[in-house]
């Protein structure tokens, strides 16, 4: 099952009339400016928590509910095989302590965003599995080659943060197996790349990049198939049944990923979460990502007719990096930041990150931008 809302709900133009980023904004993959109805919601019910009263807490408790009921939607799962944490390095960890337990290996990119190798190092010097580093991208051939009897787990994330490169869950998943577990970080795919869910069998991800839902929210899945490998690690008293009763501790441990929370989640961060996922699944996933290639494509292009050097692993990631031939890059990402040009450096490279709302106009800045610099290392 793939991540894939396709189906036409309402016009394109209701989802970009949502936000107003500046056209040099390139840098979703950082942080995505929030949208009017998020602003609304946090600014609304901000106002609401500060008049107090059982029937706010009430309400933010069907908010948080919605969004659980939204979010397992788009990532095509069961509603209790989805809660609420804090972040996404949050819904790693939770995955990482909870296969400690097991004896053997678990296989992790060296060069990955550190959200996802700090929980595994973390565990492994408490006892859980022990790490073994991949290097390169994330294929079945590489998973295939590491692959032995003590590998019990393979953690990724389905788009890498640095390069774009989206990896191939599904094919991932054929290769290790049911017998073993694929841990995803879907912070840089959720809201905007279609990508393979069902191969997920553990999934944290943000809503703060490409839902553009802010921080202090994140969803973590975990597939019934996987529920009796895991032992809630960081599981705290919102995971266990009736945590308030008599009976004395420790109580029964929820079914589906609530027994993994440590507490309750922020409400309003979590129905901010659930409001970013409803525009995505009322305006089609497939059309958020069309307009995403375009706007990628259109920047690319206007970086080649400057005379940069362009990687781009998938396309449909919205993330690329570039550098211009002569020119350095600490130099350039300043000439880019005066310009009003938002993106990320790199070593050599700037990396950028266009999402649906990245029209002509940032595509002409860019362009405009880079021709003075060109013109510049001339002279």
């Amino acid at each position: 099952m793939n991540v894939s809302t396709n189906d036409l709900r309402v016009p394109f133009e209701n989802y970009t009339q949502e936000f107003s980023e500046s056209a040099g904004y390139l840098d979703f993959a950082r942080i995505g400016p929030l949208s009017n109805a998020v602003v609304t919601q946090k600014t609304t019910h901000a106002s609401l928590l500060q008049q107090g009263g059982p029937a706010v807490l009430g309400l933010l408790d069907n908010l948080v509910e919605k969004a659980r009921v939204s979010s397992a939607t788009l990532l095509q799962a069961r509603t209790h095989e989805v809660a609420f944490v804090s972040s996404t390095s949050h819904g790693m960890f939770a995955a990482a302590l909870a296969l400690s337990p097991l004896q053997g290996t678990v296989l992790v990119p060296r060069n990955d965003f550190p959200a996802n190798t700090y929980p595994w190092i973390r565990a492994a010097e408490r006892g859980g599995l022990s790490v073994r580093w991949i290097d390169g991208p994330m294929t079945a051939d590489t998973i295939r080659e590491a692959l032995d009897p003590q590998v019990k787990a393979v953690a990724v994330s389905a788009v890498d943060a640095g390069t774009g490169f989206v990896v191939p869950l599904a094919q991932l998943k054929e290769v290790i197996g049911e017998d073993r577990v694929l841990a995803v970080d879907a912070v840089q795919a959720f809201g905007a790349v279609p990508f393979d869910t069902d191969a997920a069998d553990v999934l944290a991800t943000g809503g703060q990049k490409w839902l553009r839902a802010g921080w202090g929210a994140a969803a973590l899945m975990v597939r019934d198939r996987v529920s009796d490998k895991l032992q809630p690690g960081l599981g705290g008293w919102s995971g266990v049944d009736n945590p308030l009763g008599s009976a004395p501790h420790p109580h029964p441990t929820l079914r589906g990923a609530l027994a993994h929370t440590v507490t309750n989640p922020d409400s309003i961060a979590v129905a901010s979460f659930g409001i970013g996922t409803d525009l995505v699944l009322g305006t089609g996933l497939h059309t958020i990502n069309s307009a995403l290639r375009a706007g990628l494509e259109a920047l690319l292009e206007s970086i080649v007719a400057a005379g940069g050097e362009v990687e781009n692993h998938s396309p449909q990631s919205g993330i690329a990096r570039f550098r211009m031939p002569g020119i350095d890059s600490t130099a350039l990402f300043s000439l880019l930041a005066q310009a009003g040009i938002h993106a990320t450096q790199r070593g050599p490279w700037i990396r950028i990150s266009a999402h649906a709302t990245t029209g002509a106009e940032s595509a002409a800045l860019l362009s405009e931008t880079l021709s003075r610099v060109s013109l510049a290392s001339i002279r």
